[in-house]
């Protein structure tokens, strides 16, 4: 059980969940996107939300400014949050512009947001749940996404609460969290996806 418990928290790690958001928006959209946008959108993605921030890992781990991926201290995490804001940026200055995809623009700005207010929480020594934060924002984005298309997507809203689920057990099993830092990381994830959603909706 506890192999299970610590393989969730890896396999669900918040690095792959903007990608996920992305991959799951492709997959219900009813609109006509050419399949060449979508392989450079993910691919891109792909390079910028996990093959760089995995580089930027060992290049602190090498300076001694981190000792693990899941960022256990507050000190830890201040560097690498504020590397994932700009990142954030980048992506929503030029991989996905407000006049491409305009869903999955205000996706990403709903991640800066959470991002931000994480950073700000870890430089007060508060350490909310990342993993929270990365799955409660896809839930609440793939929510929306069921209203705005008009679309019963109770099946993947399901899964996904299964698996927000299954993230909480394992990082209170493995004791990385207490159930404050794992509720604040859900709200944090997720009121930025709904406060936003006026905008596009």
């Amino acid at each position: 059980m506890h192999w299970l418990l610590k393989s969730i928290s890896f396999i669900f790690h918040p690095i792959i969940m903007p990608l996920l958001g992305v991959i799951f928006y492709f997959s219900k959209s009813p609109r006509y996107i050419p399949l060449e946008v979508m392989k450079a959108k993910i691919i891109s993605l792909t390079i910028l939300t996990i093959i760089l921030p995995i580089l930027l890992y060992f290049l602190l781990k090498t300076i001694g400014k981190t000792d693990s991926i899941y960022l256990k201290t507050t000190k830890e995490r201040i560097i690498p949050l504020s590397l994932n804001i700009i990142i954030c940026i980048l992506i929503i200055l030029r991989v996905l512009p407000s006049y491409q995809i305009i869903e999955l623009y205000f996706f990403f700005i709903g991640i800066l947001i959470s991002t931000i207010i994480c950073l700000v929480l870890a430089i007060l020594n508060f350490k909310a749940s990342i993993h929270m934060i990365g799955i409660s924002g896809v839930l609440m984005f793939a929510i929306a996404i069921s209203i705005h298309f008009g679309k019963n997507l109770n099946g993947s809203l399901a899964l996904f609460c299964l698996i927000a689920g299954a993230i909480a057990t394992s990082r209170l099993h493995l004791k990385a969290h207490t159930n404050v830092e794992l509720i604040f990381g859900f709200f944090i994830g997720l009121f930025p996806q709904l406060s936003i959603l006026s905008y596009w909706l």
